[in-house]
């Protein structure tokens, strides 16, 4: 029997409860980016079918927009180890592990996050938040809420990807 999505399995510990739905979407998005990407071929990590977003990029981006984001959200502006990674999130890793480092490093991000939510206090939720270079406003609450949605939409992309990359259906359809 298949436990169901993390919203339905009540709270996660030690995350405030304004909070859960952000944790319920990190933990929901582990466990389909690990699943999808158990058996996926390292040789097809970086293919862009139909120019798509590769599977690597979405695998370096999840992790990366989540450590800037919660970066964000905690007052502090980036670093120049995030700014490198930002720059290099579609960077082609070559080798027999990119894909188990890509999910190791996903993985790793997504504890690291819910340890800082259960950090965040519930009455700094509406406190301002600048964005950015251009110091876009947002809130703590905000941030975090983006944080949850943009990794699901990623990984509905990388869903996508994944799948059409294992069909074969796609031009430039290559096998090793």
């Amino acid at each position: 029997m298949n436990s169901p999505e993390y919203w339905l399995r009540g709270p996660v510990e030690g995350i405030p409860p304004l909070l859960q739905p952000v944790a319920h979407a990190l933990l929901q998005a582990r466990d389909e980016v690990n699943a999808m990407m158990a058996q996926f071929p390292d040789y097809l990590l970086w293919e862009r079918p139909a120019g798509l977003a590769s599977p690597g990029f979405h695998l370096w981006h999840l992790s990366g927009v989540l450590d800037r984001l919660f970066t964000y959200s905690e007052g502090k502006t980036l670093s120049a180890g995030q700014l490198a990674d930002l720059k290099g999130e579609g960077t082609p890793r070559k080798g027999a592990s990119a894909a188990r480092e890509g999910l190791d490093r996903f993985n790793l991000q997504v504890d690291n996050s819910l340890q800082r939510l259960k950090q965040v206090a519930e009455g700094e939720l509406t406190q301002a938040r600048p964005v950015g270079r251009a110091k876009m406003p947002s809130t703590v609450i905000g941030l975090l809420f983006h944080a949850a949605e943009h990794t699901m939409r990623h990984t509905g992309q990388l869903l996508v990807t994944v799948r059409i990359l294992g069909s074969g259906d796609w031009a430039g359809n290559r096998r090793e």
